[in-house]
């Protein structure tokens, strides 16, 4: 199991290359669903498509909801490089996402157990979550490109 969310962790860290080189903050995303297939995939574009909900999470989520003619995606797992934002989390929850895989924390904007931890309110529908897969090469993807940013 765990070589599978590496393996599909890195289809992320793809998408996430394909934001960096489109002047976006490197964060990528698919959406898997329950056998295993992925669904959709997506990288950040909050910049380029000035919208600013256009995070990874919620393009992948559009996407699958799309191609499911659904708004509701039991059953899947969203894998992301880092941990989803507040708003994300939200949109996760509206989908009835049934898993999320993350890599890095996200220390500021984190909502599943940096600055918050969304899976634990009582909600009517809750996410499993499981952390740190690859994390320090997420990690260092992120703290590169701002560290770069800043230079």
């Amino acid at each position: 199991m765990t070589s599978d969310l590496e393996a599909l962790l890195g289809l992320a860290i793809e998408q996430a290359r394909l934001a960096e080189n489109a002047g976006e903050v490197p964060v990528g995303a698919l959406l898997v669903g329950a056998s295993g297939e992925v669904i959709a995939r997506g990288f950040n574009q909050p910049i380029s498509s000035g919208d600013p909900t256009a995070h990874a999470e919620v393009v992948v989520l559009r996407e699958a909801a799309r191609l499911c003619a659904n708004y509701r995606l039991p059953e899947t797992t969203l894998i992301v490089m880092v941990e989803p934002c507040l708003m994300c989390a939200g949109a996760l929850l509206n989908a009835r996402v049934g898993r999320l895989v993350y890599g890095a924390p996200e220390p500021k904007w984190g909502a599943f157990g940096s600055i918050l931890a969304v899976q634990n309110l009582k909600l009517n529908h809750r996410i499993e979550v499981i952390s740190g897969v690859r994390e320090r090469e997420c990690g260092e993807i992120m703290r590169r490109f701002f560290r770069n940013r800043r230079t």
